[in-house]
């Protein structure tokens, strides 16, 4: 995939993710990092479990990074939890 498809799938992701896990959304910047990270844990993830990972910009790589934003998100908010 090129440069431009993972931003744009990172985007899609992070923003679908950060959403799911806590409905405001980590602002644009933040949600493509996150997105992009959560691409590459979903594809690994997948991999391990004999699924193929992230194969381009369709359907099926958009519901692999989004499942690893979420779970990139979650470990994201339990390590660094804003402290009142």
């Amino acid at each position: 995939m090129n440069f431009l498809a993972w931003i744009i799938l990172g985007l899609i992701a992070g923003f679908i993710g950060s959403k799911i896990v806590n409905k405001s959304g980590e602002g644009v910047l933040l949600d493509i990092v996150l997105g992009i990270v959560g691409a590459f844990l979903g594809g690994f993830l997948f991999n391990q479990f004999g699924a193929p990972g992230v194969s381009g910009l369709n359907l099926y790589s958009l519901l692999v990074a989004v499942v690893g934003s979420v779970l990139f998100l979650i470990i994201y908010h339990a390590i660094f939890r804003r402290r009142v």
